[in-house]
């Protein structure tokens, strides 16, 4: 917006070459907008990034505790997910750290998450970020243990979201991660790709065209990192990002719009 501003002023008062510096200047100001709070300040960002990796691995490590016990497959799931994160050592080495300390049976999350409100509960994209970050660690062994589902539930009320919008958001993720592979032609997956982007066959194309633009837009690199998403836990937000667009790519295939 900004930039489109900057041109015309520019254009105006000093002619051309006056446009071509507004539309420079419009643009740096849109993309600094595009962080989000704290974009502009490198301290708190770093703040956000601590607090949301702290958040993630001790309530990882008490999702694999949901169950009284944690298995070697789930130790592998969370190994597996750093590597595909391509966490610096110094994360990783703090991720398992955390992890561990979040599997002990007597810890407790109330703490981590009145500490994650206070630092990130403000930014519009990392509360439902991490959440989908936990259902995917949660589903990842195709199964998800009545235990894991409570906490899951539990997590979702502390960083504010009600039953209805917990429930839709689980149920997008578990069939957006459909899509992981690549989309298929049959109505069942017509009907997963649906699911994915929280519409249904009878929304029009404009209520499904902005319902995928604002799932894509949470996931934008740039914003999360802005607003406090530690870089190198971008990747799974990529992942997701394509799996949205390959579901919202099918419906479109089967609209022929």
């Amino acid at each position: 917006m900004f930039k489109f501003i900057g041109f015309i002023a520019g254009f105006y008062f000093f002619g051309f070459f006056g446009a071509l510096l507004g539309l420079l200047i419009g643009s740096m100001i849109d993309r600094l907008r595009a962080l989000g709070p704290g974009g502009m300040n490198p301290l708190q960002n770093a703040q956000r990034q601590s607090v949301f990796l702290e958040t993630m691995f001790l309530s990882m490590g008490k999702l694999a505790q949901a169950d009284g016990r944690v298995s070697q497959d789930e130790i592998a799931h969370v190994e597996l997910l750093m590597q595909k994160l391509g966490m610096t050592p110094e994360h990783r080495a703090r991720a398992i750290a955390l992890f561990k300390r979040g599997a002990d049976p007597a810890f407790t999350l109330e703490s981590t998450y009145n500490k994650f409100i206070s630092v990130c509960g403000h930014t519009r994209h990392l509360k439902q970020v991490l959440l989908v970050y936990l259902i995917v660690m949660a589903t990842a062994d195709g199964h998800v243990h009545p235990s894991e589902e409570a906490l899951l539930a539990d997590i979702a009320r502390r960083l504010g979201f009600d039953p209805a919008t917990y429930k839709q958001l689980m149920d997008m993720v578990l069939n957006q991660a459909h899509f992981a592979a690549g989309p298929s032609g049959t109505d069942a997956a017509l009907d997963d790709a649906y699911k994915a982007l929280g519409v249904t066959k009878d929304n029009t194309d404009q209520e499904i065209k902005r319902a995928y633009r604002k799932l894509i837009s949470q996931y934008h690199p740039d914003k999360l990192i802005g607003q406090g998403l530690p870089e190198d836990m971008i990747a799974l937000a990529s992942e997701k990002a394509r799996e949205i667009q390959l579901a919202h790519d099918l419906i479109q295939q089967r609209r022929n719009i």
